[in-house]
């Protein structure tokens, strides 16, 4: 299952509702204070990454498109597949 997909049905078996995938999760209500703290737990533990205090922002975490996101980018080599640093 690719981390959208993952992402997704996480979201769907934890709010209990269907979200598009770039529905604000803040805007409709979805996700309280205790719920982000889950949502950062399951990204950390599923992709196994650490967020970061600078990766604690809204915006990482406010729809599937933005924890996808925030995932990929996390779970990327820094130069991308394929490179290598100098």
């Amino acid at each position: 299952m690719d981390v959208k997909a993952r992402v997704r049905s996480y979201l769907r078996q934890a709010v209990m509702e269907e979200v598009g995938d770039g529905d604000d999760l803040f805007e409709l209500g979805l996700v309280n204070s205790l719920f982000a703290l889950q949502l950062v737990q399951f990204v950390e533990n599923e992709f196994s990454i650490k967020a970061e205090r600078e990766d604690l922002d809204i915006v990482n975490f406010s729809s599937i498109d933005a924890l996808t996101a925030f995932v990929l980018r996390k779970t990327q080599p820094p130069f991308g597949p394929g490179h290598a640093a100098d």
